[in-house]
């Protein structure tokens, strides 16, 4: 059963404009189709489209995390803190 949607589910274009090697855009992380007609998908198929990009942009975070490089003590530089 599908739920009903009291308001409509806006755009999530960042407008960044601009594609990464996965054809993803860097803003929104929807595919060319999914910026394209956007207007025309029903509220559930918009709803999906947002699930999707939630976990291309893990999977992007998860990756460049992944090709930081290491420092020299062997500690990213991210977790080295001076107190």
């Amino acid at each position: 059963m599908e739920q009903l949607e009291f308001f409509t589910i806006p755009n999530p274009c960042k407008g960044v404009c601009d594609t990464n090697p996965k054809g993803f855009c860097k803003g929104c992380y929807r595919r060319r189709e999914e910026r394209q007609y956007w207007l025309k998908f029903s509220d559930a198929e918009k709803q999906k489209i947002l699930r999707l990009c939630r976990l291309r942009k893990k999977r992007d975070l998860q990756e460049q995390t992944r090709q930081q490089p290491i420092s020299a003590d062997n500690t990213s530089p991210q977790n080295s803190f001076e107190f």
